[in-house]
């Protein structure tokens, strides 16, 4: 019990205050965790974007015309096992005790992964490593977000899933980035020894973690010790007396006597978030942005290699025009926590701008400077565009819970179900995943760069509509108190 004692680790007969409790349960320290825990999980699945083309024939000993085909299946099997386990961990993370023991087990899972892929000299390993990837991720974006929502509250939420989003989108342009550099520079195992030093950081941060409802017995419990005990038996037969009175009268209280039934199953639980339209357009939006972020992944490497005939170094560079518009994630949820009804406008700004953006990329088509400097624009502007929707769509998950818990309390039993309405999101997430690297890939392929964009475009474009009607309840109901706007009948 020492050690699991000094860490913190909760349990019934834990009796010993562990070491600095107040700062490892602060909220900023959880938010750094998630925040690094979510950006070192997705760093891994970009970290071999560029390496991935190479390896596979120089360590795999695929065929180049292989190449495009294995390297959008790796990338789709990743996907494929956060689809799977999204939901599952999901419900499984609200029924347990705590939150971490599912992030430790998670980093396992990453472990694991990154050693099959660094010894991976088979198709077999390769596709058992993305495997172990995408199960690792379910843990982090499920449980990771709830246990984030878990120490924020609804108060700074914006802010704080900026942040979270900021690093999901660093993590996602970074690993490309690094993992062409190293591996131009440093060789195949730079790649992977950078990759085991972060999750030797990672697996430290989550030990360290206590979660804020596990420090409470340390830390100045809010409750009134100095109250006579007299008066906390008057107060107590108060109370009694009042729940009697309700109890035994006859005159009936609709709202709270036809509160609905608990949905134990998680196929109850599950179908009963769906029934909310706004859980169902932020799955949705988890899928476009999916789709958008992953088809570059699988498309641009080659692309840049083919067109202005860069190596390892320039494939992982040219992600940073994606990446350094996420620095405006913190500033966007800033901006829906002081006007709650900005998020609607600003999710169907992001995916309408998107049309004439990804069709612009047709321009790019020769080896000059021009078109090099075209193609940093605009893939810059696409990623001001996500960086608008990510954060309102995640936030929105959350709206779309509380929403559904406040109008009938206690739906979802004890534990709620915020983690599984996350896993759900991450299922469209996935599903976005899954298909984006086809989706790019094979249009490329078939039809070209230009059809490619313009056919990424039309999804963002329809997918503004949605999002301006439902994000933050129907657009043509009136709020009925500041900031809110309830669901319309039967969501």
């Amino acid at each position: 019990m020492g050690v699991l004692g000094f860490l913190g680790f909760p349990g019934k007969g834990q009796s010993t205050r562990p070491k600095l409790v107040e700062l490892r349960s602060a909220k900023w320290f959880i938010l750094f965790t998630v925040s690094f825990a979510a950006s070192t999980d997705i760093f891994m699945y970009g970290l071999i974007v560029p390496v991935t083309p190479t390896a596979l024939e120089r360590k795999v000993g695929l065929s180049k015309d292989q190449i495009q085909t294995w390297t959008s299946i790796l990338l789709a099997l990743y996907s494929a096992a956060l689809l799977a386990f999204s939901p599952v961990i999901g419900y499984l993370a609200d029924r347990a005790e705590s939150r971490r023991w599912p992030l430790l087990l998670g980093l396992i899972a990453l472990g694991a992964a990154t050693a099959l892929l660094c010894i991976g000299t088979n198709i077999g390993l390769w596709i058992a490593g993305r495997l172990f990837q995408g199960a690792a991720a379910a843990v982090v974006w499920t449980v990771g977000i709830a246990l984030m929502v878990d120490t924020v509250g609804r108060d700074g939420l914006g802010q704080a899933i900026g942040y979270v989003s900021m690093s999901l989108s660093i993590g996602t342009m970074g690993g490309p980035l690094l993992g062409g550099v190293l591996y131009e520079n440093g060789g195949y195992y730079s790649v992977f020894g950078l990759a085991f030093g972060l999750i030797g950081v990672d697996i430290f941060l989550r030990l360290v973690l206590i979660e804020k409802r596990h420090a409470a017995r340390w830390i100045a419990p809010e409750v009134k010790p100095l109250a006579p005990i007299e008066e906390q038996d008057k107060e107590n037969a108060s109370m009694g007396a009042t729940a009697n009175s309700l109890a035994l009268s006859n005159d009936p209280q609709p709202e709270a006597s036809e509160e609905k039934p608990v949905a134990r199953s998680p196929l109850r639980q599950a179908a009963s978030l769906l029934s909310s339209y706004r859980l169902v357009v932020s799955l949705w939006g988890y899928f476009v942005i999916a789709l958008v972020l992953t088809s570059f992944d699988s498309v641009l490497p080659i692309f840049v290699q083919e067109t202005f005939g860069w190596e390892q170094t320039g494939q992982g560079l040219i992600f940073i025009a994606l990446m350094v518009p996420h620095i405006l994630d913190p500033i966007t949820g800033f901006i829906i926590d002081r006007y709650p009804w900005t998020p609607r406008y600003l999710t169907a700004a992001g995916f309408l701008f998107v049309v004439p953006v990804a069709t612009l990329l047709r321009l790019v088509k020769e080896n000059t400077m021009h078109d090099k400097i075209v193609l940093c624009a605009l893939l810059a502007l696409l990623g001001c565009c996500i960086a608008l929707v990510m954060t309102p769509i995640v936030t929105e998950v959350f709206n779309a819970v509380k929403e559904k818990e406040d109008r009938s309390p206690n739906i979802f039993g004890r534990g709620g179900a915020m983690a599984l309405a996350f896993g759900l999101s991450n299922m469209g997430f996935a599903a976005g995943s899954l298909i984006g690297p086809f989706f790019a890939g094979f249009i490329r392929q078939s039809a070209g760069w230009g059809t490619m964009g313009w056919a990424m475009g039309l999804i963002a474009g329809v997918s503004a509509i949605p999002n301006l009607l439902f994000v933050g309840g129907w657009i043509l109901r009136k709020p009925t108190a500041a900031g809110d706007q309830p669901e319309s009948e039967g969501s």
